[in-house]
Order: structure tokens, then C-alpha cells, then sequence
């Protein structure tokens, strides 16, 4: 319902004008949100495995859907356009988190940056060398890169649960910690989980690199360009034998970070613009009306979008689809695992699924705490104000849930062993919700209500 106030008229919504939230707190409103619908939909793909739909489930992941025109096409199944499609779009929005974190984020400075890093760095290293020790052969070996990765919408949602039990802080610190180990999952999959080579489209992806590149530094500001030479990049990478997800990732680090205008010019016009706007009103009220005044309006709304980067404008319009559509959409095409409990016992128990559990729930905690406790007594980094170890060991316990990212290099590990895809996305989803269950009693027994914590402001 709307509220006259003079000749005003102010919707409820409309109070989000009022609202102003710096990119970690947008950030973390967002992902929290995403975490929990994330959780609807594995919940869901698990129940349509699982119940009389689960033929037609797995008939529509399977039915191929073609894109082009004769001479020119891509065909693959629904399943695949997801997982290389889609999945691209979550991995430029990745990429452009990235980049604003290690140039002006919590990566920025490396005296802040340093518990996060070795913490990350721990957290990669002793999940895999505990797989490894359970796998150190075979084709199970293949998955060694499962259980390395946080995923930051469930663990970031999972903590945001506990409300005024855990400091502000902690959030930053679970942020920064899951961005290099996002880092770290990226360098991975490209480095270990790429396919035979295609030199001719790897060389296209290159130029087409290398072009992005001429127009980040010839100042090109319009985000257009960029786009089209990104689908380009993606065909190239598709062909080329490394995952073609990673595209997203190379184009993010070559939208530019620097805006149009600088603040300084931007108050100047928009202090000229203003004065002008108040001229045309008074000469006619109605902006329906007065062709001079919705003029203005939109010239200070053009000038408005030059003062932000194009990175920044991008992230912000992409966050939403990759967070609520992209993740979600991926969760549903992946997280449905038939279970036959008749086997469950022995399918829980099998190396692959126990060294990713025990790499998730065991590695996960011992890397984060033990590598952030050696850092501190080392003197190399110093934990931040209020927060203590027992903060750090619940991160630990939370970075064990793996959902999105572990999910997708198991989707690469395992490409061509089927049952034993199945048996790790057991051990993701038995570890992720340990993990999280466990993270959850941990902060909420050992920590106190505090009033530091992410509000609307």
C-alpha cells in the first residue's frame, strides 16, 4: 500500500533506495539466500531420483538440445549445456568476484589477507593428500580434486543462521578464505582435469584473449564487445580440450576495473545536471509532460552507470541469475542420486566416497584451524578482532560442505566411470550435510550473542 506524503507518493518498496549495503554485505545477503534455495532443489532432485519420476527425470537431463545453424551447430545433451553452459556464467561471476577481491576486496592487502590465504591454502592441501591416502591409485585416484572445495553459498548460509552468535568478522574471514579456494578449484580443473588438446582452437582462444586484452588497455568501457568476444572465447575453450566453464574466468579478469569517470568529474556534471533538472521543473511538474525534464533524468541516469566499472556494473547484474537460477539449475541436474539402501552401507563405505567424506569433514577442519593456529604462533598472520580459535574451527567444520564446486570436478573426475560418480556425489552430499550439521552445533554451543553482525542499515 502506498503513503501520499504531499505530492509524494512512496511505496513500501521503495524504501530500498534508503538501503545502502557494501559489496561483502550485499554479498553475503545474496549468497545466504542462494545457500537455501540451493538446499530446496538438492532436496528436490534427490526426491525426483528417488520416486516414480525418476526415468523422466533423468530422460529430460539426457534429451540433446542443438543450438546453430546447418554447417554451424553445437548439439549436446541438456545435462552438458548446464554443466558447460550455464555452469560458465557461475564461473564468471566467480572471476569477477575474484578480481575485485584481490584488487580492492579482503585480498587487497596482504597483511589482511594472510590468515585467509594460508587457511585456504590448508584447507585445499590436507583434504587431498587424505584422499590420496585412501586412493593413491587406480581410477578412483581421478578424484582427488573432489574434496578440496567450499562451497560459499551453503556454508555462508549456514552461518548466517546462527544470527548474533558469530561476529561480523567471521563472515569476512569464511568470504575471503572461500574466494582462494575458489581460486585454488579453478587452477585445478584447469591444470589436472583437461582433456586431450585441440591446438588450432586453443591457439583462437588465445587471439581472442589477446584482443580482450587490446580493448581492456585501449580503454574500452562498454561491456558489449566484451560479451560477444566471451562467446567466442567459450566456443574456442569448448573445442579446445580445456573445460570450456573456464572461459568465464578469462573474461572476468579482462572486463576493465576502472570506470569512465573519475569522482571528482562525476560531482561536477551531476551538480551542473541537477541545477538544470530544477530549471525544467519548474517550468512544468508533470514528467510525462516535460519532454526537457525526463530528458535530464535520463542523461544523469546514463551518467550514473559511467561512474561504476564495468566490472562492477556486471557482477552486480550477474550475481542475481547465477546465485537464484545458474546454482540452482545446476543443483537440480546433479544432485539426483538414485539411493538403493540396500547397498547404501556399502556404497558410504567405499574408498572413493570415504576419502572425500573424511578429505571434506577431517581434512577440511585440520587444514583451516591447524594451518591458521601454526600461522598465528608463527607470527605471519594475526587473527582479526573478535574472533578466537573456536571461530576458526567452526569455519573449519563449515568448509567441509562442498556441494556446487565439489559436484562439478567429480562431474570431470569421473566422466567416464559412472557408478563411481555415483558413489562420490554420495560422499559429497554425507560429508556436506556433516559438515554443515556439525559446523552449525559447534559456533552455536561455543559462541556467545554478540551484537557485530550483518543488518540492513
Amino acid at each position: 500500500m502506498k503513503k501520499r506524503v504531499g505530492k509524494e507518493y512512496i511505496a513500501p518498496w521503495e524504501k530500498a533506495f534508503d538501503r545502502v549495503l557494501t559489496p561483502l554485505e550485499d554479498f553475503i545477503h545474496r549468497q545466504t539466500t542462494s545457500g537455501v534455495l540451493l538446499m530446496l532443489c538438492a532436496v528436490s532432485a534427490l526426491y525426483l531420483a528417488n520416486s516414480q519420476w525418476n526415468e523422466s527425470y533423468h530422460h529430460l537431463l539426457e534429451m540433446p538440445f542443438t543450438i546453430g545453424v546447418e554447417g554451424f551447430q553445437l548439439s549436446k545433451s541438456l545435462h552438458h549445456w548446464i554443466n558447460d553452459g550455464l555452469m560458465a556464467l557461475f564461473f564468471f561471476v566467480i572471476g569477477l568476484e575474484l578480481k575485485r577481491e584481490i584488487l580492492v576486496g579482503e585480498l587487497a592487502d596482504p597483511r589482511q589477507a594472510m590468515l585467509p590465504l594460508i587457511a585456504a591454502m590448508g584447507g585445499m592441501v590436507m583434504p587431498v593428500l587424505i584422499y590420496i591416502g585412501i586412493n593413491p591409485s587406480g581410477h578412483a585416484f581421478d578424484g582427488w580434486g573432489v574434496p578440496m572445495a567450499t562451497d560459499i553459498a551453503f556454508a555462508l548460509g549456514a552461518l548466517a543462521l546462527l544470527g548474533n552468535r558469530v561476529p561480523k568478522n567471521l563472515l569476512t574471514f569464511l568470504v575471503a578464505l572461500a574466494i582462494v579456494d575458489d581460486l585454488g578449484a579453478v587452477m585445478v580443473i584447469a591444470l589436472f582435469y583437461t582433456e586431450t588438446l585441440n591446438f588450432i582452437a586453443l591457439t583462437t582462444a588465445g587471439a581472442v584473449l589477446a584482443i580482450l586484452v587490446t580493448l581492456n588497455l585501449g580503454g574500452i568501457r562498454h561491456t558489449l564487445p566484451y560479451i560477444l568476444l566471451g562467446g567466442v572465447l567459450w566456443i574456442a575453450m569448448l573445442k579446445s580440450g580445456v573445460h570450456a566453464t573456464l572461459a568465464g574466468i578469462i573474461l572476468a579478469f579482462t572486463i576493465p576495473m576502472r570506470p569512465k569517470y573519475d569522482p571528482l568529474r562525476f560531482l561536477s556534471q551531476v551538480n551542473a545536471m541537477v541545477e538544470r533538472i530544477k530549471r525544467a521543473y519548474t517550468r512544468e511538474e508533470n514528467i510525462l509532460k516535460n519532454e526537457e525534464l525526463r530528458n535530464r533524468v535520463q542523461s544523469l541516469g546514463e551518467g550514473v552507470q559511467l561512474i561504476q566499472a564495468p566490472a562492477q556494473i556486471l557482477e552486480h547484474k550477474m550475481h542475481l541469475p547465477s546465485a537464484y537460477i545458474v546454482v540452482p539449475i545446476f543443483s537440480l541436474a546433479n544432485a539426483g542420486i538414485p539411493i538403493d539402501w540396500a547397498t547404501f552401507g556399502d556404497i558410504a563405505t567405499h574408498p572413493i566416497s570415504m576419502g572425500i567424506a573424511s578429505g571434506l569433514v577431517i581434512g577440511k577442519l585440520i587444514g583451516i584451524a591447524g594451518f591458521s593456529w601454526v600461522a598465528v604462533k608463527l607470527g605471519l598472520a594475526s587473527l582479526p578482532q573478535g574472533l578466537n580459535f573456536k571461530h576458526i574451527a567452526g569455519v573449519g567444520l563449515m568448509g567441509g560442505i562442498g556441494f556446487t564446486m565439489s559436484i562439478f570436478i567429480a562431474e570431470l573426475g569421473f566422466a567416464h566411470h559412472a557408478e563411481d560418480l555415483l558413489i562420490a556425489k554420495t560422499g559429497i552430499l554425507l560429508a556436506s550435510a556433516l559438515a554443515g550439521v556439525s559446523g552449525f552445533l559447534w559456533l552455536y554451543f561455543t559462541s556467545e550473542k554478540t551484537e557485530d553482525r550483518v543488518q540492513d542499515k
